[in-house]
């Protein structure tokens, strides 16, 4: 959930005027205002849907009080970048083109990345398949956002995932991991990512308040944890002593848990996060609570784990200049 420390951040001042909500619609397959109705669209500037036709005397209240749908999308747009530049750099050699990557905020560059070497026909097609999802997710959200889009902010594809391998006890101090160089290391490289964004749609899905927006969001929840499911069950199958170039350890079901420690270790003080094996090494493809639910981080959470680190700051790791947009600070747990 998103604590109240960022619903204030959150207030946008973009994605507020009409075109760029008939934009939305648009994108999400609607076709007039009537399907949301006006009230409905207001939620973008002042989430509540009646906030600016019943009660506009409280408008401005509300408005400060409130999370911008808006400002969840822009954040979530940021995260949609990272994983399209990861995915489409492993199965093209190069990312997102020039005119998908400009909006609000300061453009910045990737560092790292290219095509890898599939050794596995099943592996590579999946890759494809997902990279393709991720890159229309960027589509979606920018045609969504329109002028109030936030612009692909600098990504590190290379020095970050060392970082992250060495922090996990996956290689050891002073050596690299490079995720593009197997098959293997892609598929961990994948699963750093994977679970982090179903559990940033979920922690988010409370504060969208406009139902097509979340509608979509959902959407985009449900692809992910495909995706998700799909990475998990490779590692799991990947037993029997086969690790890519440079890891540490017997096989990558156990570099799993070790990269799942590791997120444990930024994201707080609870023990959430799970790898695709338990305790006992039996299958645990689908991380869950004790009721069969997914589990969910704030926007802070997220941050901890993308810029690598347990402190509240704007920048680091994956990210190495910060996200573009009103939520850029992560969670202060050490």
């Amino acid at each position: 959930m998103f604590g109240k420390r960022y619903a204030a951040s959150m207030i946008t001042r973009s994605a507020a005027n009409d075109q760029d909500r008939r934009r939305f619609l648009k994108a999400a397959g609607m076709t007039g205002l009537g399907v949301v109705g006006a009230g409905a669209l207001g939620s973008l500037t002042t989430g509540t849907a009646s906030a600016a036709t019943v009660r506009p005397a409280a408008s401005a209240a509300a408005a400060s009080a409130e999370v911008s749908d808006g400002a969840v999308l822009n954040f979530a747009l940021n995260l949609e970048y990272l994983e399209a530049e990861f995915y489409l750099h492993a199965v093209t050699g190069r990312g997102l083109a020039d005119a998908m990557t400009t909006g609000t905020g300061a453009r910045g560059g990737v560092t790292g990345g290219r095509a890898v070497r599939f050794e596995s026909k099943t592996v590579r097609q999946y890759a494809q398949e997902i990279a393709a999802d991720e890159k229309d997710h960027v589509q979606f959200l920018r045609s969504a956002l329109g002028s109030a889009a936030v612009a692909r902010p600098a990504i590190d594809l290379q020095s970050s995932f060392t970082a992250a391998a060495q922090a996990a006890g996956l290689v050891r101090p002073g050596h690299s991991f490079d995720a593009f160089a197997c098959e293997e290391n892609f598929l961990l490289a994948a699963f750093l990512f994977e679970d982090v964004g179903v559990t940033a749609y979920k922690g988010a899905a409370p504060l969208i308040s406009n139902k097509t927006y979340l509608e979509a969001a959902a959407g985009i929840l449900a692809v992910e944890a495909y995706h998700a499911g799909n990475i998990r069950s490779q590692l799991y199958e990947r037993r029997g002593g086969i690790l890519g170039l440079g890891l540490l350890g017997r096989d990558l079901r156990e570099a799993s848990v070790k990269l799942s420690n590791a997120r444990d270790s930024l994201d707080g003080p609870s023990d959430d996060d799970q790898g695709v094996i338990d305790s006992r090494g039996n299958a645990n493809i689908v991380p869950t609570d004790g009721n069969g639910i997914a589990y969910s981080r704030s926007p802070g959470q997220v941050l901890n784990i993308v810029y690598l680190t347990n402190k509240a700051a704007t920048s680091g790791g994956f990210f190495p200049k910060g996200v573009n947009g009103d939520v850029n600070t992560s969670a202060a747990n050490s």
